[in-house]
């Protein structure tokens, strides 16, 4: 329990980690991996290269300190947070080393501004946080070893199909190699990856949304989007060793399903909104309701470039055409011959407009894609009288997709 001298200086930190706290992260992360280099198997370069991940942590120590008063309205970041760390099979005796590395950080970081008293107070902050997501991940890793054809960890599963989509994502059929059942999943959520990459020598894990519904006991599926380097940033690690070195009969690591971007149940309206290869956890949901409740009112908004590029299309028509209610509109922002021939595309991309004419009273609305296409389309959906707890978002970023 921290102390109210704590507290209040916990909270005196909090425009430093505004203005500074990416910096500060950012030499936390070179000091671990450098000082513990076996962590390098654990966190994604990619996300490291891109900054991704240095950003997602620095907000999130931004929020405890705001927030450090009452941490508990953080639960749901927490439930998140963990949830991620567990698909990475992150364990409770590695927050010892974060810890180390990240009050190190700060005491190298803030120089004499860091005093002892200061720095006492934050080792009691990161402890009562440490203590948090480790009680959390213990019971996500307890209920994911409990399910029927459940594990926690990694376990070895067998590439039995690859299947090109279009020319940048291919899906992935996977099977366990101990040709165990596997756990059924909720449509929307993620599992986790890890392929060794020769080039950089170490294991690397990567998260890729199901991108279908879980109708049977004995197969996952992941469609993963080629990341090509574009405008100085680096090309995708995992997901470009999966689409050039991977091939049906290999083996790689599989973690667990889990998530807490998923389809709620029940018979009111659903509005599925995605763009790009966000278009994976949705098909999930949309797949599962026209399985299970094909009477259930459903409208989908997509966005694609092409008609070409519209990954998993034919499968979106099969599902609608299972439907008693649904309505499908996929926005394409460039114009091609195959985009002529289906009355379900239209020119462009949906805006405050679009999204009012979907929003039913009682829906719950589920966004995947792109930060700023979340934002916004979140935005449209308040304004059309959407609560904003009916919203339900997944980003593909940190942590996440690629």
């Amino acid at each position: 329990m921290l102390t109210p001298r704590q507290i209040e200086l916990i909270k005196a930190t909090v425009p430093v980690l505004r203005e500074h706290g990416v910096d500060l992260i950012t030499h936390f992360y070179k000091r671990m991996l450098t000082g513990n280099p076996e962590l390098q198997n654990v966190f994604n370069n990619a996300h490291q290269a891109r900054g991704h991940q240095q950003q997602a942590l620095a907000g999130a120590v931004l929020a405890y300190a705001e927030n450090i008063e009452d941490p508990s309205v953080l639960i749901g970041a927490v439930k998140h947070i963990a949830t991620k760390h567990c698909t990475i099979d992150i364990r409770a005796e590695q927050y010892g080393i974060v810890g180390k590395h990240l009050l190190a950080s700060i005491k190298e970081v803030l120089g004499d501004a860091a005093t002892d008293e200061l720095i006492d107070a934050w080792a009691a902050a990161y402890g009562q946080l440490a203590d948090l997501l480790v009680s959390v991940e213990s019971g996500i890793y307890k209920e994911q070893t409990l399910a029927e054809g459940g594990w926690s960890g990694w376990r070895p599963f067998v590439v039995e199909r690859k299947v090109k989509e279009t020319d940048d994502v291919t899906s992935f059929y996977l099977k366990p190699a101990d040709k165990g059942a596997v756990s059924l999943y909720k449509p929307g959520q993620f599992v986790s990856v890890r392929v060794y990459l020769p080039e950089a020598g170490v294991m690397q894990p990567r998260q890729y949304s199901l991108s279908r519904a879980p109708l049977q006991n004995d197969t996952l599926r992941i469609s993963v989007k080629r990341i090509d380097a574009v405008d100085g940033k680096p090309a995708g690690l995992v997901c470009n060793h999966l689409h050039s070195k991977v091939n049906e009969g290999d083996v790689i690591d599989v973690s667990a399903p889990g998530g807490v971007f998923y389809l709620r149940e029940g018979a009111n309206p659903v509005v599925l909104v995605s763009a790009g290869i966000g278009i994976t956890p949705i098909f999930a949901m949309l797949q599962d309701i026209a399985a299970k409740t094909p009477d259930r009112p459903v409208k989908l908004l997509h966005v694609a470039r092409t008609a070409e590029e519209f990954a998993l299309g034919n499968e979106v028509r099969e599902a609608f055409a299972k439907l008693q209610n649904g309505e499908c509109s996929v926005y394409l922002t460039r114009q091609s011959a195959e985009g002529q021939k289906c009355p379900c595309f239209k020119s462009g991309r949906p805006d405050a407009a679009v999204a009012a004419l979907q929003a039913a009273a009682g829906s719950d609305v589920y966004i995947c894609g792109p930060v700023g296409f979340m934002h916004d389309m979140r935005e449209a959906f308040l304004a059309a009288g959407i609560p904003a707890a009916n919203i339900h978002m997944e980003a593909f970023g940190t942590g996440n997709q690629s």
